[in-house]
């Protein structure tokens, strides 16, 4: 089960990462600032890969101690951490070179997102063998 969890986790990743890229080229194409100097494409692909990964081992953790009950609280546990994690972007200190640094927020919250939702479009594709 830990094998499968851990593949869904990595797809969950590199789908998560790749739509963080697309979103950042389409922010950057409408405002004209994709603040690639703080938010760097390869730390969107890794921090994205990482979190679905450890999502990942943390439901096979789960589903050790909970059994039946693993989705519903993975599930609740899993948003309730994504929304924790935007606390970073609204907190962020960004170079002072950094042009219209309001604009981040806009940029990185949604990308805290991608994981969870690319978990959650993924896994009933794995549903019988997870």
């Amino acid at each position: 089960m830990l094998k499968k969890l851990l593949i869904l986790g990595a797809v969950s990743g590199v789908l998560a990462g790749i739509a963080g890229l697309i979103y950042q080229k389409v922010y950057a194409s409408s405002l004209g600032d994709g603040f690639t100097n703080v938010a760097k494409p390869v730390n969107i692909m890794i921090s994205c890969i990482l979190g679905c990964l450890i999502a990942a081992v943390g439901y096979f953790l789960l589903s050790k101690v909970l059994k039946d009950k693993t989705e519903a609280v993975f599930n609740l546990l899993f948003s309730i951490l994504t929304f924790a994690t935007i606390l970073g972007p609204i907190a962020a200190k960004l170079p002072l070179e950094t042009e219209m640094p309001e604009l981040f927020p806009g940029l990185a919250i949604p990308m805290h997102f991608f994981p969870a939702l690319a978990w959650f479009t993924l896994k009933p594709l794995f549903a019988k063998s997870v």
